[in-house]
């Protein structure tokens, strides 16, 4: 009997606690092959760390469209035991993607294309990557009988008013779907998050890095509102959910608050602000986790999952009953009627030190 799942068996059965009835603690990567799409970009690099930290995979592949970026990347993460791999292909090459899945056990898909006003101007390139990308990646991941497939998604898919935020939602889509039609018992997931702190292209990354030459700073709505996560908290939603997934989940995280206008008096104290209302495609506030997903929600830890309503059929599901709790009837998970708050004091720790996180 493999000797971590004898320690468990003993967990579950000495300590009558439910959340054993989760994993928090396994090390289903280790031995695993795993493949991340868009993997230059700030999760894929920063979740290739987390990996090499915590984990011993048998690979970890980066499959991204830009030579350069990986170069880079090659040089900036240490890998004395040879454990990347990269491999250069588009998510809307469907035959690249079946020749990179080939012995892949699980896959990230964290392509995308994501700058709000650059996709409103070339809407039928977001539709290629972010949709028809998304496509490629379930059927490929079918044919090859990868084990696990999770999405990376977006606040912006929730009741979206932009273009970006509909792809995501399509992609959420398409991949819940995908475990109805799956022959090879593929899983696929999806995990939902808001903002990462200084994630590459973000504003808190533009004003770490230009933070003593700012002087007049231009501010949508002082009262805008977003969700705020680190890095390091968006790697351990992914494992968590990869870890626990059973084929149609949305995994959510718990994670606070914070209004704009209190992240630019953080960064950038002394500078003049300039209100200049909100801009095509923009929300004042977010939403993780609507109403309508409150029916089939349970909060779980630092958690929200939305089970589907159309459930893969060996799925153990119960499994997330025992552990968690039924959210409140008509409850909504929105960044302005959040309970938890980033202070100041919070906003110094984890936003001026992003890039140590």
């Amino acid at each position: 009997m493999n000797p971590w799942f004898f320690l468990q068996l003993i967990l579950r059965c000495v300590n009558d606690d439910k959340s054993y009835n989760l994993i928090y603690y396994h090390r289903m990567f280790n031995g695993k092959t795993i493949l991340i799409t868009g993997g230059t970009g700030s999760f894929g690099k920063t979740f290739v760390k987390y990996l090499l930290k915590n984990y011993k995979p048998k690979k970890l592949i980066i499959f991204s469209r830009d030579e350069f970026k990986q170069f880079k990347m090659r040089e900036e993460i240490p890998d004395p035991k040879q454990k990347l791999r990269f491999f250069l292909g588009d998510v809307r090459d469907l035959n690249r993607l079946q020749t990179a899945f080939r012995g892949v056990d699980v896959v990230i898909h964290a392509a995308a294309l994501k700058q709000i006003p650059i996709i409103e101007y070339n809407p039928t390139e977001a539709i290629k990557t972010n949709i028809l990308g998304s496509q490629n990646v379930i059927e490929a991941a079918v044919d090859q009988k990868v084990k696990k497939v999770l999405l990376i998604s977006s606040d912006k898919a929730v009741q979206p008013i932009n273009l970006y935020g509909a792809t995501k939602l399509s992609a959420e889509k398409l991949f819940i779907a995908a475990n109805s039609y799956s022959p090879s018992k593929t899983l696929f997931s999806a995990v939902r998050y808001g903002n990462v702190v200084a994630s590459r292209g973000s504003i808190i990354e533009t004003l770490l890095a230009s933070q003593n030459k700012i002087t007049k700073i231009k501010i949508t709505d002082p009262e805008m509102t977003r969700f705020w996560l680190t890095l390091k908290q968006s790697c351990q939603l992914v494992t968590f959910a990869v870890e626990n997934m059973e084929g149609g989940e949305i995994f959510i995280p718990n994670i606070p608050s914070m209004k704009i206008d209190h992240l630019f008096k953080a960064i950038a104290p002394n500078a003049k602000k300039e209100i200049i209302g909100l801009r095509p495609g923009e929300k004042m506030h977010e939403i993780l986790l609507t109403e309508h997903e409150s029916r089939n929600a349970l909060a779980i830890g630092s958690y929200f999952v939305v089970l589907p309503e159309i459930k893969s059929g060996d799925g153990n599901y119960n499994k997330y009953y025992k552990s968690g709790k039924k959210v409140a009837k008509n409850f909504q998970f929105a960044s302005d009627t959040n309970t938890a708050w980033l202070t100041d004091k919070d906003i110094k720790k984890h936003i001026l030190n992003a890039k140590l996180i």
